[in-house]
């Protein structure tokens, strides 16, 4: 069930990040406007997945799982019949609490079946498996049907998945709580809701226009304010939503660090080379799809042995290798062009996946054996909402980096391909007001073929800035799991080696050992 769980949070995100092109032609929206469409459901699950985790440890996570495999069916089916971007969005803000009510919830509760660190990293790394499964399975389902229908029915496959899921779990799932009592914590709830909304919102405003505007520096300073008031509530409440005691221990710190720098630069290049594919390579939805599964299908494939390798080779080494496997995609995709073909690209992709396959088994393991047993389901909490934090600020980033530079660049790239005079402000008006897609809205006459090569040229600026970025991003996170996640001496001055599920070898933690186990 914990797996049907997590596969249910995830299917939404390729599927909607390869119909992107579809949306926003559908909708007529603009770049701004389409990464809300990501981030609308990144938000609410990055805002809401810490309480979720605290509900679920207080009055039962079955109940908790339930509600998330429900959210996510009504979530789905406000965007099934969304006839304007608003309504898309509140869908996906809705199937957002869905996917922060499964991903806690899914992890205590392999937690709490699996108690052995051992065993249970083996079940996390079916849990990735199922995670990365929905990622490589989303991109194609929606491809198929964007082949034949309106991409509205892209959510339609995500209702009958969630509800055959609550009807089973109902009746089979058995119920659990963790082992000490506690509360909801509202105003560390209101503080992180504050900090994370405000934070997002900002980027992705400042990035749409100015971060001058008066909207944006104040979004950022609501961000700021809570982010301090969050810090200072949970040091002094009797039950924390994120207990700070959990940074004690260096596994959860750097796996922590780690998923929200590498999502940050993930999930936003995900956004752009979904752009790249549609709006430069003119491919239709299930060529990106296919393309994307290189990505993710490398990385289904790989996540799963790396779960039976865990044991072997410590998750230091796993971790750092994985993002410098990204790193070096990345860095090798900024060659790409437009007319770069299917076989030039899959190589790149495919090691791209390589890399993620191999970071998101022992990274999630990490951070859950790394703590006291107690406190397992709070740090996958934990763990899960700076992931997601990261995967919201991705598009808004790097978005607003792609418009930036490619709006700065587009009239350098026209004039190159002999457009020049009014066309050339109407055209640079248009993209300052919605982004490189908003050029179909200017008419081009006998002009299109040199425009829309001026518009290709322009966003491969772009993206090869998002790429530097994302690329910078990752080897930032390389550096920190290789530095934080390095064997420590304990009391007695003794080197400590961990294996690779975060524990100290040969010994489980303990509710007792406290944060330094």
């Amino acid at each position: 069930m914990a797996c049907l769980g997590v596969f249910v949070a995830y299917l939404p995100v390729t599927s909607v990040s390869v119909s992107l092109t579809s949306i926003q032609s559908a909708l007529s929206t603009t770049t701004s406007q389409l990464s809300w469409v990501s981030d609308a459901f990144v938000l609410p699950m990055a805002a809401f997945i810490l309480t979720a985790g605290v509900v679920g440890d207080v009055h039962g996570r079955k109940k908790v799982y339930l509600a998330g495999l429900l959210f996510s069916a009504v979530g789905a089916a406000v965007s099934l019949t969304a006839d304007s971007v608003g309504q898309l969005w509140t869908g996906q803000a809705i199937s957002g609490l869905g996917a922060a009510a499964l991903l806690p919830t899914t992890l205590a509760l392999i937690s709490h079946a699996v108690p052995d660190h051992r065993e249970r990293g083996k079940f996390i790394g079916f849990w990735a498996m199922c995670l990365m499964g929905a990622l490589a399975i989303g991109g194609i389902i929606s491809g198929v049907i964007l082949a034949h229908t309106s991409w509205r029915w892209i959510f339609l496959v995500t209702i009958p998945i969630a509800l055959i899921a609550f009807a089973v779990s109902a009746k089979l799932l058995p119920e659990s709580r963790a082992p000490r009592a506690s509360r909801l914590d509202w105003p560390g709830q209101i503080t992180a809701m504050l900090a994370i909304t405000g934070l997002v919102y900002g980027v992705i405003q400042g990035g749409a226009g100015s971060f001058t505007d008066a909207e944006v520096l104040v979004a950022l300073a609501v961000a700021v304010v809570s982010g301090v008031v969050f810090v200072a509530v949970e040091r002094r409440v009797e039950h924390p939503m994120l207990d700070l005691k959990l940074f004690r221990s260096p596994g959860f710190t750097a796996t922590t660090l780690v998923a929200m720098v590498m999502f940050l630069g993930m999930i936003g290049f995900f956004f752009v080379l979904s752009l790249y594919f549609g709006l430069v390579q003119h491919l239709d939805t299930l060529a990106i799809a296919w393309r994307m599964l290189l990505v993710t299908g490398a990385a289904l494939v790989v996540s799963g042995v790396a779960g039976r390798f865990m044991h072997k080779f410590a998750p230091r080494y796993m971790i750092t290798l994985g993002l410098l496997l990204v790193t070096a995609a990345l860095l090798t995709l900024l060659s790409a062009e437009a007319d770069s073909s299917f076989g030039a690209l899959s190589w790149r992709l495919v090691l791209l996946g390589l890399g993620m396959g191999l970071v998101t088994t022992p990274m999630t393991a990490t951070a859950v054996s790394s703590v006291p047993h107690p406190l397992a389901g709070m740090a996958a909490a934990g763990n899960n909402a700076f992931r997601q934090i990261g995967g919201a600020l991705g598009p808004a980033v790097l978005g607003a980096l792609l418009t930036s530079r490619s709006a700065s660049a587009l009239p350098d790239k026209l004039a190159a391909n002999g457009v020049h005079g009014s066309l050339t402000e109407k055209l640079s008006h248009a993209v300052d007001e919605g982004g490189l897609g908003a050029v179909g809205s200017v008419p081009l006459g006998a002009r299109a073929g040199q425009v829309y090569g001026a518009v290709g040229e322009a966003f491969l600026e772009g993206l090869r800035l998002c790429l530097t970025v994302s690329a910078a991003l990752t080897f930032i996170a390389a550096v920190l799991a290789f530095v934080l996640l390095r064997p420590r001496a304990n009391r007695e001055g003794t080197v400590v080696r961990e294996s690779a599920a975060g524990a100290p070898a040969g010994r489980e933690a303990t509710a007792g050992e406290g944060a330094h186990a």
